[in-house]
């Protein structure tokens, strides 16, 4: 069975007798590798050859570290069909959900090739007399990456791609659901000409997200999972004195005013609840229709366009999602809607005990709808994270403004509506990080930031663009005057003012 080991100063390395955590395909059911899990005493080792070659990367000049991102680069690009498919096979997504993962990934490192221009100081010439004041974005030390399961390339490069583009080196504990794309980046990143060390690969479960929260060397951390989790790993992280961002979990809305074009709203949709089988923070698991009428008649397009879903294997090209990640959490998904019925929800399509003929052990589970959801409902409050749309209506537009402000998660929220003046209340008054207007997954593009608010976020530094870069550098300022006289040191005790 193969193997899957941890990547350290530049080499795959195994160890002997350790913990080992089961890499299921979710396609056929059946498990396909494993992975060794890690400890306290491998992540000193991958610190250690961090030390090495961190304080030579901090002072390399930015051009030459743009260089590497560039040939990063090109390699995901010409290495993008392997990837995609090898991410599919672990996660469960279909093939070209998998390319879209490694591309928005990709384009996090398309801007982190920018870093000579974006990591500039500011400078204030004669902010006194005989005095310039600058300052310089230096490199924090040796940062860290904790991600999940959901987006095994692209979560892995909005991290690394700005720590290390800004100077320093990085250590990635990946999910242990799938590893090997995160495997495979570390490899094509060392092609690419960076030194031994500078990105390494451990994995774990618990035991090592401790070990990397409680290193005394690791400077920052970065965690992108379930909020519970989230939180702990911001106490646990900042108790320790790190400078830590821990993104949580999401229930996503999505308001349908009675002007929208319900046609194109079911059409986002379908992709935006059931896309990659759900699991998505930004997926849209919540539709609110304003109004008695807009909810019928949304209702009326969606029963037909959810039962023309295909759901397939992860390389079957016709099929809309595959599989769930794992057994376990197929179980967890179906005993939600289980819930959901018990408290009063309409179940419209079950997507329960979903059979893919040919492929009956598989992580399968159908398109899901609910109707009547309320807001006290816990279905309605918590996660499920799969192919489950829920309809909770409002009665008007300030309820539906509501609805997704007073939620305890603040992800991505959306609106679809002709009127520029509703458009524009809601994106001002609704008390959620991330908003789209007609756009039914609202994730910024690499040069802005991704971040949400309440428990969807933890920290005040987002993910990637500026906000990674500020979050990955510490900043120092330099106040300098230099003296014109014959360097007597008549007027050291002279300070000007400024």
């Amino acid at each position: 069975m193969r193997q899957v080991h941890h990547f350290i100063a530049g080499e795959h390395y195994e160890v002997s007798g350790a913990r080992k955590h089961d890499i299921w395909n979710p396609s056929t059911g059946e498990v396909q590798a494993q992975v060794t899990l890690g400890d306290a005493a491998l992540l000193e080792k991958a610190v250690a050859a961090a030390k090495k070659v961190q304080p030579e990367w901090a002072v390399t000049n930015p051009q030459r570290r743009a260089r590497v991102m560039f040939a990063f680069k090109q390699l995901l690009e010409e290495n993008m069909q392997e990837l995609a498919e090898l991410l599919a096979s672990e996660h469960g997504k279909v093939v070209d959900d998998a390319k879209g993962d490694v591309q928005r990934g990709l384009e996090v490192i398309e801007f982190a090739c920018g870093i000579p221009h974006v990591q500039k100081g500011e400078h204030t010439l004669g902010a006194g007399t005989g005095i310039d004041v600058y300052s310089m974005r230096q490199p924090l030390g040796i940062g860290a990456g904790i991600t999940p399961f959901n987006f095994p390339a692209m979560i892995p490069m909005w991290m690394f791609g700005m720590a290390i583009a800004a100077g320093n080196a990085f250590i990635l504990k990946p999910s242990e659901r799938d590893p090997s794309v995160p495997l495979r980046l570390a490899e094509l990143f060392m092609e690419a000409g960076a030194p031994a060390g500078l990105l390494q690969v451990v994995h774990g479960d618990k035991e090592m997200v401790d070990a990397i929260l409680d290193h005394k060397d690791i400077a920052g951390v970065s965690f992108v999972g379930s909020s519970d989790i989230a939180h702990y790993v911001y106490q646990r992280g900042a108790k320790a004195g790190k400078r830590v961002q821990a993104m949580g979990g999401a229930k996503n809305h999505g308001i349908v005013m009675p002007d929208a074009d319900l046609d194109m709203a079911v059409n986002d949709l379908m992709g935006a609840a059931y896309g990659s089988a759900g699991e998505r923070c930004m997926a849209l698991p919540v539709v609110v229709p304003v109004g008695e009428d807009t909810a019928e008649r949304l209702k009326e397009k969606l029963i037909p366009a959810i039962e023309g879903l295909r759901v397939g294997v992860s390389n079957d090209p016709d099929a809309h999602y595959g599989p769930v990640v794992t057994p376990e959490h197929k179980a967890r998904i179906e005993q939600w809607i289980d819930t959901a019925e018990k408290e009063g929800s309409e179940v419209v399509i079950d997507g329960r005990g979903f059979s893919l003929q040919g492929h009956e052990d598989g992580f399968f589970v159908g398109p899901t709808l609910l109707d009547h959801v309320t807001p006290g409902m816990e279905s309605y409050r918590e996660e499920i994270f799969g192919p489950v749309l829920q309809i909770v209506r409002a009665n008007d537009f300030d309820e539906a403004v509501r609805l997704p402000s007073e939620h305890q998660y603040g992800n991505g929220v959306c609106i679809f509506t002709r009127n520029g003046h509703a458009a524009r209340e809601f994106a001002a008054k609704v008390e959620v990080g991330m908003v789209g207007i007609n756009v039914p997954i609202p994730v910024p593009v690499s040069y802005h930031s991704f971040g949400g608010w309440k428990r969807s976020g933890f920290g005040d530094a987002d993910q990637y663009g500026m906000e990674g870069l500020r979050f990955w550098t510490k900043i120092k300022k330099v106040t300098q005057r230099w003296p014109d006289g014959g360097g007597d040191g008549s007027n050291a005790f002279l300070i000007p003012t400024l």
